[in-house]
């Protein structure tokens, strides 16, 4: 698999709301044409007052995929399409017999992804010996960017933290909101791995710490690592019955840094860290090569230009949020950001998977636990004291 796929950025990710009961959304965007590597590039500078997208990348056309695939194949072939060019996958569970061990997978595409090359790629990434079968339809012209705007609400991920798009107003004030423009990247807080991300974060954040989003994406995690104990002030006002006298100290994570291998992650995450006030001394930045090794240099910048590339064992909490292949091939580089004894925890994974992530981090991370919503996945345990990790 190319390195450029390893991290689950996904940089025009949104949640498309399907309103049809039978089918299941793993991930949904909604896609513009502008798009000539991949579909995660394409609204790195969408915003509702952007004037750089033309009336043409506005009502775009696109592809329509119905994939036929193995049932026990579907999570993981879904997770891959994205990660090959799809810009949505929904599932028709319903649609499904019970004697029949297939289900169908409806992607769309754009206009100017090649849709052959993104299945073959998927297909083979999560180990299908055969080419799914698959059609393949020209939908009409759409206004995918309003149809974004209208599907994307806020999000409550527990009492007292939101996620919010930049153009509407948060529900609750006085709470700890985080300011998103869903065109960006992934990390919406709607995709279940990244709700368990920030539950974890929620109760792990006492202030002070330093922590490591490893595949930053919108920098969602790295930002409410930042901004998580304003909302335990906020609670704490609520059940104290003064929430008049709103706590407006911040004791949220000492510093936060997302790594990401997109050049549009990267600036994806910056433009929501200055949404949500943030400055870059809080919050670093940086690009790391295609391969995921975070112990090298991108060529054209500088070793202080890095941040995390030249530390290891520095880190009080470091979550890593991307797919299956790399947390099994980067589990070394992974933990060995992380201080002995800190917190490391690994998600994007369906629940059949975990096996072979314990298998994978066992002997690096103690008291490990698992949790889950909705068939997905995290695994988080401490680093090893003792432990020598390259």
């Amino acid at each position: 698999m190319r390195g450029t796929h390893f991290f689950k950025h996904l940089s025009c990710i949104s949640s498309w709301r399907i309103s049809s009961q039978p089918r299941r959304l793993i991930h949904g965007v909604f896609p513009s044409p502008l798009s000539q590597r991949r579909l995660s590039s394409v609204l790195r500078n969408f915003s509702t007052s952007s004037s750089l997208l033309t009336t043409h990348s506005l009502t775009s056309p696109y592809f329509s995929v119905r994939i036929s695939c193995p049932k026990d194949s579907a999570d993981m072939l879904s997770e891959a399409l994205l990660c090959f060019g799809a810009s949505s996958t929904s599932m028709d569970e319903q649609g499904s017999d019970e004697g029949n061990d297939k289900i169908c997978i409806d992607s769309i595409f754009s206009d100017r992804q090649d849709v052959d090359v993104c299945i073959s790629h998927a297909a083979d990434s999560v180990g299908l010996k055969e080419l799914p079968s698959y059609e393949v339809r020209v939908g009409e012209q759409y206004d995918w960017i309003k149809k974004t705007q209208e599907s994307f609400c806020p999000v409550e991920v527990t009492e007292g933290l939101w996620i919010v798009p930049e153009w509407r107003t948060p529900p609750d004030a006085h709470a700890t909101n985080i300011i998103l423009n869903p065109g960006f990247a992934f990390g919406t807080g709607e995709h279940p791995t990244t709700k368990l991300c920030l539950l974890l974060l929620h109760g792990l954040i006492k202030g002070g710490e330093r922590f490591l989003d490893y595949g930053t994406g919108s920098g969602i995690l790295a930002i409410a690592a930042l901004k998580s104990v304003l909302s335990l002030c906020y609670l704490l006002e609520c059940k104290l019955g003064s929430k008049n006298t709103y706590c407006t100290c911040e004791f949220g994570a000492a510093s936060s840094v997302g790594i990401d291998v997109d050049p549009q992650a990267i600036t994806a995450a910056t433009q929501n860290a200055a949404m949500n006030k943030i400055s870059p001394n809080k919050m670093q930045l940086t690009l790391v090569p295609p391969d995921g090794r975070t112990h090298e240099v991108v060529e054209g910048q500088s070793p202080n230009s890095m941040g995390v590339t030249t530390e290891s064992e520095s880190f009080d909490i470091v979550i890593a949020n991307i797919l299956l292949n790399p947390l099994l091939d980067l589990a070394d580089d992974i933990v060995s950001h992380a201080k002995p004894g800190a917190v490391v925890a690994v998600s994007g994974i369906i629940s059949e998977q975990v096996p072979y992530i314990m298998e994978r981090y066992s002997p690096l991370l103690e008291s490990i636990s698992v949790t889950e919503i909705d068939d997905w996945a995290c695994v988080c345990g401490t680093k090893r004291r003792g432990l020598t990790v390259n």
